[in-house]
């Protein structure tokens, strides 16, 4: 072994400077794109909230947006699953073409009235416009894995305003049971960077209050270990919901563009019946089960809703409506288990994403940079909690397993995890 004449910190010096520079731009090109899509995004929605018959046109908007994405974006198709595989098992450089598509095609939803969210998006065009650094820098595939990896949590934490969650994020999501150290500081530093972009160009975020944290007793700890427990299920439900509703429409519907022209349908007639409160982001919603107690079947119906939206082929993403469908059900189950409703409503509203999306770290994180501090230990047995109820699968179908999450029936143990 060689050994070197300077100590390992002056080493170590360049490594900080290159992927200081790496994911400034990173940071740069993400939180300038999550501005343009979060002002893009508030103005589609202002314009959908004033012109309430627009929803009778998501059925055409939805055929326009598959018919692009046919004859221009079948290679960019998979989307988040498509980034994570290329960190994986790095190929070819993801498509220039994503970034713009996943943008147009998420506004469109956003306009018309379908029930996506906005992660999605963010993560997509982070990823992307990352990914061009590779043949610019003529990077290796070491690398650019980090180099993706820190574009998915710049876009993260730009689009929602938590830098220490989005690193974290783009760490996590990978595999299951296994974060990436090698890619920590690249991430660390593009997330808080993105962050600080956005909000440069005037990017305001939606503000949370938790008017009241249960003290630390056997019956709160209790009561979080079993709303952790429902929140997990609802999560792996809402995960198998929309991946078995994107099968059913491919199985039945070959021609991609009529698969959200027949979801378009669907959502158009269930507005007409039910109102617009399960569709677009729903923020309003979200904000109220922090205030005041909603309806107990408001989780179900942004559920259902959301998996006909996603399954049907809308573009957009999942986590925002996991919010809603968290923050909902935690406010329901707040008098059945004597807590307060805002502090349920803000445990659901994380430890639900963490249990569809697998990320349980992240989730915890989120809740002690949205709600603060003080939320944290909950926060975090609920998000654990969750994590571990929700089964191996998840929202994204990229994402691998690397280290089983409990211990299995000797039957179940033998089937060993895909390697990483």
């Amino acid at each position: 072994m060689k050994v070197s004449r300077y100590p390992e910190p002056i080493l170590l010096l360049p490594y900080i400077g290159k992927w200081t520079a790496l994911a400034g731009l990173i940071a740069a090109l993400s939180g300038t794109a999550s501005a343009f899509f979060l002002f893009s995004l508030d103005y589609a929605t202002h314009w959908r909230e004033t012109h309430p018959w627009i929803i009778w046109l998501l059925p055409l908007a939805g055929f326009a947006v598959g018919w692009i994405y046919l004859k221009f974006g079948s290679s960019v198709e998979a989307g988040n699953n498509l980034l994570i595989d290329e960190i994986h098992d790095p190929k070819k450089v993801v498509p220039l073409r994503m970034a713009p598509l996943v943008l147009f095609g998420t506004v469109v939803s956003h306009w018309f009235g379908a029930s996506v969210g906005r992660e999605g998006t963010a993560v997509q065009m982070g990823g992307t416009l990352a990914d061009q650094l590779t043949h610019i820098f003529r990077l290796r595939h070491s690398e650019r894995r980090i180099v993706l990896m820190a574009g998915i949590s710049a876009g993260f934490a730009s689009v929602f305003g938590t830098p220490l969650a989005g690193a974290i994020f783009g760490l996590e999501v990978l595999a299951i049971g296994r974060l990436r150290y090698d890619a920590i500081f690249p991430c660390m530093m593009a997330a808080i960077a993105a962050d600080q972009v956005g909000m440069a160009w005037g990017v305001h975020h939606t503000h949370y209050a938790i008017s009241a944290i249960a003290p630390i007793t056997l019956w709160s700890v209790a009561a979080v270990l079993v709303a952790g427990i429902v929140f997990g299920l609802v999560g792996m439900g809402f995960a198998k919901a929309t991946h078995a509703a994107s099968a059913f429409m491919k199985r039945h519907i070959s021609y991609a563009p009529l698969r959200p022209l027949v979801g378009g349908v669907v959502v158009a007639l269930a507005v007409w019946w039910l109102g617009t409160r399960y569709i677009g982001l729903g923020i309003p919603v979200i904000v109220e089960a922090f205030q005041q107690p909603v309806a107990p079947w408001d989780f179900l119906g942004k559920f259902a809703f959301t998996v006909a939206s996603l399954g049907s082929g809308f573009k957009g993403g999942e986590v925002t409506p996991l919010f809603y469908i968290g923050a909902t059900l935690g406010n329901a189950l707040a008098p059945l288990l004597q807590m307060p409703f805002a502090m349920l409503a803000g445990l659901g509203f994380v430890a639900v994403f963490a249990g569809a999306a697998n990320t349980p770290l992240a989730s915890t994180i989120m809740a002690i940079e949205l709600f603060g501090p003080q939320i944290g230990p909950y926060a975090a047995l609920a998000c654990v909690v969750a994590y571990l109820f929700s089964g191996h699968s998840g929202i994204y179908r990229a994402q691998r397993v690397g280290l089983l999450k409990h211990r299995l029936p000797p039957v179940a143990r033998d089937r060993k995890p895909p390697s990483v």
